[in-house]
C-alpha cells in the first residue's frame, strides 16, 4: 500500500496552481528520508505569472494608507498565531525541526516579527519639510520600491518567510517569494493562510529550484532582488541583478567568533554555546561555532564543551528531550561529514563526528579542538552542529583570528572586563556583537552583515527602509 503524496500548488494572483508544463520536484522530510509531497518546478511562464500578478496589485498596495497596511498584518499574525498549530506542523515537516522547540523558539518571535513591521509601517521617519534654497521648499518622501522578487532558505522556513515579505508588504510593496525548494510546504501554507487577508497578487508564492530563483532575478519586473543564502548564490543574484541595475538585499554566509576571555564564567559561556551552536543542528548563520579561548583555560573549557557536546541530544520531531534534529538534506550531511573528515592531523575530535543512526540525516553534537587559523574547518561555513575551538595568548590576537575569515555576519565576547568587552566591540568587524550571550535577536534591532555575509539589513526599522526608495520634491513659493 502506497500512501498518497500531499500536492504543494504555487500561489499567484490569489489562485493557487500547478507549473504551467506541469513538472514537479519530490520533497523530502530529513527526519525519515521519505517523500511526502510533490511540489511544482516552476519556469519561465510561472515566473512571468507571479511577477505580472505583482505587477497588476502594486499600484492599489502602494497607494493604501500606512494604517491599512498595518491592520492587514495584524490580521495575518493573528492568524498565524490561530494556526500555530498547522504552521509548527508543516515546519517540522519541511526540516525534522523538534516540534516543541519550534512551537516555543520560532512561531512567536515570527508573530512578533510581523506584528514589529505592522507598526513600522506607521513610522516612517525623514527631514522635515524646509526652505534650503531662497524660494524653494524641499520636501523627501519615502515610496515603495515596486515589485520584489524573493527567495528564502531552507534552514529556517518559516520565519525567513516572515523577514523578507513582512517589511516589503509594510511599506507598501508587492511580493514573489520563492522558498527553497527542499522545504516549500509551510511557505504554501502560509500563503493559504494569508489569502484571505491581502488583495488578490500583493503575495504570491512560487515553488522551484535555483533555476526558478535565478528567473525571478533576472525578469525584467522586479525593481528589487532580496536572498537569504549562500555566498555563491548571493554572488550570483548580484551579478544577475546588475543587468539592469536592481537593488540587491543579501543576507549570506557567516563564520561567528565566539571569544572567551580567562575571566569569563566558564559554566555559563559552555552552556549558553553548546546551545547557540547546536540549535537547529547549527545551520545557523549566526550560529556559535567558531570558538575562541585564552590558552590559560583551553583545557579546562575544552573538558566542560566536549560534555556538554555528549549530553546534547539530537532525534525524532517528537521527542521532546532533543536540543535539534536532522540537518536538511543527504547533500548537507555529506558536506558537514567531508569536513570532518578532512580535518588535519593537527586537529582532535573531542566529541561527536559522526552520522547518528540510519534514518534520515542527523548528525552528532560535535567538538573539534587543535585547529590552525588557516585550516579549511575555520575559514569555511560548515553549517552543521560541529564547533571548533582555537586558543590565543591575548587580546590583539583573539581579534586577530575573530576577523581573520571572509565572512562578517555575528560574534560573541565572553569577559566580565567592560573595558575589553567594549574594545573588543568596537573593533570587531561583524555586523552583530554580543556580549556574555550569543544568538538572541529581537525585531527592533538590526541583523545583517559585511564582507562575504551580504548586505542589507533584516528586521528592524533599518531592514523596513530597506524595502523603500527616497524621492526629493522640490516646489517653488513663487508658484
Amino acid at each position: 500500500m502506497t500512501t498518497e503524496l500531499r500536492r504543494l500548488r504555487n500561489y499567484i494572483g490569489g489562485e493557487f496552481k500547478d507549473a504551467a508544463d506541469g513538472r514537479t520536484t519530490e520533497v523530502v522530510n530529513p527526519a525519515t528520508g521519505e517523500v511526502y509531497a510533490t511540489a511544482p518546478l516552476s519556469g519561465q511562464a510561472d515566473v512571468d505569472a507571479a511577477m505580472a500578478a505583482a505587477a497588476a496589485a502594486f499600484p492599489g498596495w502602494r497607494d493604501t494608507t500606512p494604517s491599512e497596511r498595518q491592520k492587514a498584518l495584524l490580521k495575518i499574525a493573528d492568524a498565524f498565531e490561530a494556526r500555530a498549530d498547522e504552521l509548527v506542523a508543516a515546519e517540522s515537516e519541511n526540516t525534522g525541526k523538534p516540534l516543541g522547540l519550534t512551537a516555543s523558539e520560532e512561531l512567536p518571535p515570527m508573530v512578533d516579527q510581523i506584528r514589529f513591521f505592522a507598526g513600522a509601517a506607521r513610522l516612517l521617519e525623514g527631514r522635515s519639510a524646509g526652505e534650503y534654497m531662497d524660494g524653494m521648499t524641499s520636501i523627501i518622501r519615502r515610496e515603495p520600491v515596486g515589485v520584489c522578487a524573493q527567495v528564502a532558505p531552507w534552514n529556517y522556513p518559516m520565519m525567513m518567510a516572515v523577514w523578507k515579505f513582512a517589511p516589503a508588504i509594510a511599506a507598501g510593496n508587492t511580493v514573489v517569494l520563492k522558498p527553497s525548494d527542499t522545504t516549500p510546504a509551510s511557505t504554501v501554507l502560509m500563503a493559504e493562510i494569508i489569502d484571505s487577508v491581502l488583495p488578490k497578487g500583493v503575495f504570491n508564492v512560487i515553488c522551484g529550484d535555483r533555476e526558478t530563483g535565478r528567473a525571478m532575478v533576472e525578469h525584467s519586473t522586479p525593481a528589487m532582488a532580496s536572498i537569504t543564502g549562500s555566498v555563491r548564490a548571493g554572488m550570483q543574484v548580484a551579478e544577475s541583478a546588475s543587468k539592469d541595475v536592481k537593488r540587491v538585499h543579501l543576507e549570506l554566509g557567516g563564520k561567528a567568533p565566539v571569544v572567551v576571555f580567562e575571566d569569563a564564567d566558564i559554566a555559563k559561556a559552555v552552556e549558553d554555546i553548546a546551545v547557540a551552536g547546536y540549535f537547529n543542528a547549527g545551520q545557523d548563520c549566526t550560529a556559535a561555532t567558531r570558538v575562541l579561548v585564552h590558552d590559560s583555560i583551553h583545557d579546562e573549557f575544552v573538558t566542560a564543551l566536549a560534555k556538554a557536546a555528549a549530553d546534547t541530544k539530537t532525534g525524532a520531531p517528537d521527542d521532546e528531550d532533543v536540543l535539534y534534529g536532522p540537518l536538511n538534506n543527504p547533500n548537507q550531511l555529506k558536506q558537514v561529514a567531508g569536513f570532518i573528515e578532512r580535518l588535519p592531523a593537527h586537529a582532535k575530535v573531542e566529541a561527536g563526528g559522526h552520522q547518528v543512526g540510519d534514518k534520515g540525516y542527523f548528525y552528532a553534537p560535535t567538538v573539534v579542538s587543535g585547529l590552525k587559523q588557516d585550516d579549511e574547518i575555520i575559514q569555511n561555513e560548515v553549517f552543521g552542529p560541529v564547533i571548533t575551538v582555537q586558543s590565543f595568548t591575548d587580546e590583539a590576537q583573539a581579534l586577530e583570528y575573530a576577523n581573520g575569515v571572509e565572512f562578517a555576519l555575528a560574534s560573541s565576547v565572553w569577559t566580565k572586563d567592560h573595558g575589553r568587552a567594549m574594545r573588543m566591540s568596537k573593533n570587531l568587524d561583524f555586523g552583530c556583537v554580543w556580549i556574555n550571550t550569543h544568538i538572541p535577536l529581537v525585531a527592533e534591532m538590526p541583523h545583517g552583515g559585511f564582507k562575504k555575509s551580504g548586505y542589507g539589513k533584516d528586521l528592524s526599522a533599518y531592514g523596513f527602509e530597506d524595502y523603500t526608495r527616497i524621492k526629493h520634491v522640490m516646489t517653488s513659493l513663487d508658484g
